[in-house]
């Protein structure tokens, strides 16, 4: 068989470094005997040191094979590299030790020589591979006229990745660290000094001249965050983030940097869900999502899918958003088999064709009308899409007999003062009162604001930065909570696997965020001044908002479930009939657009 080019390469390099590892060793051996005479070598024990450094070479050269030493680039040796030096070195000491004793005793020996090898031959193996590394980082070429000056925020272990990481980089000069331990101010950290804490920033940005301003904290608080953001609201300034990860390795991750995004401002701990339980119970099964092109409803399909459902259906009424959610989830599953609906599941005869065609046995009920302000203007729309619809949906699932159906609820719900709070709480009671009488497990999910959704502030607010020059706020008190999309989804999912029926499930939502607070964030993140590039107006509380959400009714409590981040509410018990009753009454006043 032919050698390649680059198998001859490989070949010639690892010869190489095993003769530079015989000349070390050889180098420590003798080394070792002229420090033991004070570089004053007695020429009686020339003949000692010949005959006995073939066997050093021997047990050394295998002992450094076994350790894996001839492997490995040098410029990327670590901590772990040293350790296996240490071992080898170690290992190899101990047996020639047994060697000499069993081959000519320790007498005319001097027992010194055997601690001095192995020091030197530690020196000198790892001394070259971190002068190498040294001298490879430091003596690149760097171009001082397009270098950028750099300040890192945070001084632990994910700091000193990135300067690492950066260091490879040509146009990266590296001015410190910022970090709020008093302890650690003017000490250095992998070259490089502390500077002081967060409130020296802006000062220490102006005295170094500093371009782009890096966040290496994965593990800090949504609300550390924000305030070291609002920090750095520095003109011409650039923002990146070291994203949040479980754990970081011993040197050998690659920091990834991207800029800021509004979901770190929460900075929310990875959700950890029961991934096998959320398998067992989509798998193999027909699931129906209604509202699929939705922010949420988009997101669950993606989920779903993942965990190889029998069937997934898709409806919606949006035609194109459903036709690009079809092309991406067959893209990314071609085995999936896939259909969708393009209607209206308010229509009777629609649930009928579904769920007769399909026979689901999830259904995961997303759509819903969610404006707040446009459901005050439209009242009968909300009552029809959210109230009406969703009773239709229910009693469709129930008929058919679904396994499983989850209301996809609201905050909003809570003690509503708003039509679309209002209309989502009536779902959850019909859905409660249907629970009773029904061999369909009905639950339902309520949380808030999902950051960056189709309707969320976010785009809103990023539309308004481009298109208006301006934010408009509603009020410089309100707050919201907010959750990203795909931990929404995941906790969802999770709730719905071991949901029993008829409960409330409400989601941890974490702290309150101010919106006039996330206005601002969201201008310097776009590299803009608060005010100065786009002013804040404020323009009072729309019709049916709150200054704050809330996640229970004053009447309700929550329970612990077995996931932290998900409560049960303890459940109302309606009566059914006087229920229908009240709901017929007011489909009738729709219908009459009264």
């Amino acid at each position: 068989m032919t050698m390649t080019m680059k198998d001859v390469i490989h070949t010639y390099r690892r010869l190489v470094i095993v003769a530079a590892h015989i000349l070390f060793i050889t180098t420590a051996y003798i080394g070792a005997f002229c420090l033991r005479f004070e570089l004053k070598l007695p020429p009686e024990y020339i003949p000692l040191i010949l005959s006995t450094l073939p066997f050093v070479l021997v047990i050394k050269v295998i002992a450094f094979y076994y350790f894996g030493l001839y492997s490995g680039m040098w410029r990327y040796v670590s901590m772990d590299d040293l350790s296996r030096i240490l071992k080898a070195n170690i290992v190899s000491t101990v047996l020639f030790v047994i060697f000499v004793v069993f081959s000519r005793g320790l007498t005319g020996f001097p027992r010194s020589v055997f601690l001095l090898d192995w020091g030197l031959c530690v020196g000198l193996v790892a001394g070259v591979r971190f002068v190498n590394r040294g001298l490879r980082e430091r003596m690149r070429p760097m171009d001082w006229r397009s270098s950028r000056k750099v300040l890192v925020i945070g001084a632990g272990e994910a700091g000193i990745l990135v300067v690492k990481e950066l260091r490879k980089n040509t146009n990266h000069d590296i001015v410190g660290f910022i970090d709020d331990d008093p302890a650690k101010t003017g000490t250095r950290m992998y070259g490089k000094r502390i500077l002081g804490d967060r409130n020296r920033i802006k000062d220490i940005v102006k005295r170094h001249s500093v371009e782009e301003i890096i966040i290496a904290m994965p593990s800090a608080s949504g609300k550390v965050i924000r305030d070291i953001i609002s920090h750095c609201r520095i003109p011409d300034v650039k923002i990146k983030i070291v994203p949040g990860m479980y754990k970081i390795l011993n040197g050998d991750l690659e920091i990834k940097l991207r800029d800021v995004r509004p979901e770190d401002l929460l900075g929310r701990e990875s959700v950890e869900v029961d991934e096998q339980e959320i398998r067992d119970y989509v798998e193999g099964k027909v699931v129906l999502i209604t509202g699929a092109a939705g922010s949420i409803g988009s997101e669950l399909s993606r989920q779903v899918a993942s965990f190889l459902p029998k069937q997934l259906i898709l409806l919606d009424y949006n035609e194109n958003d459903i036709y690009f959610m079809e092309r991406e989830l067959g893209g990314r599953f071609p085995g999936l088999d896939l259909h969708t609906v393009i209607a209206d599941f308010k229509e009777v005869s629609v649930l009928k064709h579904t769920f007769s065609a399909f026979r689901p046995q999830i259904v995961f009920h997303a759509a819903a009308f969610k404006h707040v302000p446009l459901m005050e203007k439209h009242p009968g729309s909300a009552v029809l899409n959210n109230a009406i619809g969703s009773r239709n949906l229910i009693y469709a699932a129930d008929h058919y007999g679904a396994e499983s159906f989850v209301l996809i609820s609201s905050d909003k719900a809570v003690d509503p003062t708003s039509v679309m709070g209002a209309t989502k709480r009536i779902a959850e009671m019909i859905m409660q009162a249907k629970s009773e009488r029904s061999r369909t497990k009905f639950i339902a999910v309520r949380f808030g604001n999902v950051l960056g959704s189709k309707g969320s502030v976010v785009p809103l607010f990023k539309k308004q930065i481009e298109e208006e020059g301006r934010i408009t706020v509603t009020h410089t008190d309100a707050e919201r909570y907010f959750m990203s999309l795909k931990e929404a989804v995941e906790l969802v999912l999770q709730a719905s696997a071991f949901g029993r029926g008829g409960e409330i499930f409400v989601l941890d939502m974490g702290e309150r965020i101010k919106i006039v607070d996330l206005a601002k964030n969201l201008i310097n993140l776009s590299g803009l001044n608060e005010g100065k590039d786009i002013p804040i107006e404020f323009i009072g509380l729309r019709p049916g908002e709150k200054l704050f959400e809330e996640t229970l009714r004053d009447a309700e409590k929550d329970l612990a479930t077995k996931h932290e981040k998900i409560f049960v509410v303890q459940p109302d018990r309606f009566d059914i009939k006087a229920l229908n009753k009240q709901i017929k009454e007011l489909e009738k006043i729709v219908k009459f657009r009264d």
